[in-house]
């Protein structure tokens, strides 16, 4: 009887060591970045950043529609507190106006990478993929450098967001390293030579910058978006109905032209006269500051996709 019991204390006491070493942010370092426990500083850092790219990159990634302070007119005021509801919980998005104290403006450039990339906060704690590092990582280090020499041009603003509402288990912070592991690979944007460079640059907004599979999209029990579901459309994970299919199947943009699409990403309006609203929204008040070459490759990008059907609410039967 001793035995047994010393028996199951050493696995205890081995399995809780490896979920310690497993969830911890130096063992996501170690496993995917080649043996680097510590990052080192990524390659196009060392360059004078370039404000006009970043500009660009901020309106590709939609910053505002999450950061900006609710309730006030100026959306380059990214106070955060919008308040951001999910099956897990509610996230409450942080401040990222560079104030010292409140926001980022006492990060540094590899800081900012890091947190991009790796979803670690530069104190080395996992941040929650409700911040969508998953499609941030496609970045290069020299876009997302540009990007933070942007944004430290804004108005830094005062004022913490509150902390997440997250029910157990869902509030220890720590798991998240076991989700990294299973869906966080590290890999930057790498272009299709096959393809056209327009194509290509479609591929990198909407894929890195835009993130538009993050909202378009069906996610599994964890969380993580299901591959052959990408871009398909998916339950909103407010519960406001259904985020729409954006792959050329008929259920969602097939039978669109570029400049159909295109025009969408400029003004919200679509092929049949109707104009977009509540979220996408958002995104249009954004992707409206972009060239008409980058919203043309945007399109040309969505528009070469596999064909899926679209996401179907299941229907609710009466007891």
């Amino acid at each position: 009887m001793r035995k047994a019991f010393f028996g199951l204390l050493v696995l205890a006491v081995l399995g809780a060591a490896g979920f310690w070493f497993l969830t911890s942010p130096s063992a996501y370092a170690l496993i995917r970045g080649n043996g680097q426990v510590t990052p080192i500083t990524p390659v196009g850092l060392d360059r004078q950043p370039n404000i006009d790219n970043g500009r660009l990159l901020f309106y590709a990634g939609g910053c505002t529609s999450c950061h900006a302070t609710p309730n006030q007119d100026d959306k380059l005021r990214l106070g955060g507190g919008y308040a951001l509801k999910s099956p897990f919980g509610t996230f409450h998005v942080p401040n990222i106006s560079p104030h010292e104290r409140d926001g980022i403006g006492s990060w540094s450039t590899a800081d900012f990478v890091r947190a991009m990339r790796e979803g670690l906060s530069p104190d080395g704690r996992h941040y929650y993929p409700a911040f969508p590092y998953t499609s941030y990582q496609r970045m290069s280090p020299a876009d997302l450098g540009d990007l933070f020499a942007f944004m430290k041009t804004l108005a830094p603003v005062e004022g913490r967001a509150p902390d997440h509402e997250l029910p157990f288990p869902f509030n220890i912070r720590r798991g998240i390293g076991l989700w990294k592991l299973a869906f966080l690979d590290g890999r930057t944007f790498a272009p299709d030579s096959s393809k056209p460079a327009s194509w290509n640059r479609g591929a990198y907004l909407v894929n890195g910058p835009g993130h538009c599979a993050e909202c378009h999209s069906e996610r599994n029990f964890a969380g993580a978006i299901i591959e052959d579901r990408r871009f398909a459309g998916g339950p909103d994970p407010e519960g406001r109905g259904v985020v729409p299919n954006i792959t050329p199947h008929p259920s969602g943009i097939g039978g669109w032209t570029v400049g159909d699409l295109s025009t969408l990403l400029k003004t919200g309006e679509t092929p049949n006269f109707d104009t977009v609203g509540g979220p996408m929204g958002s995104v249009v008040g954004n992707t409206s500051h972009l060239s008409d070459a980058d919203r043309e490759a945007m399109a040309e990008y969505l528009l070469s996709l596999p064909p899926r059907e679209g996401f179907k609410k299941p229907q609710q039967t009466g007891g």
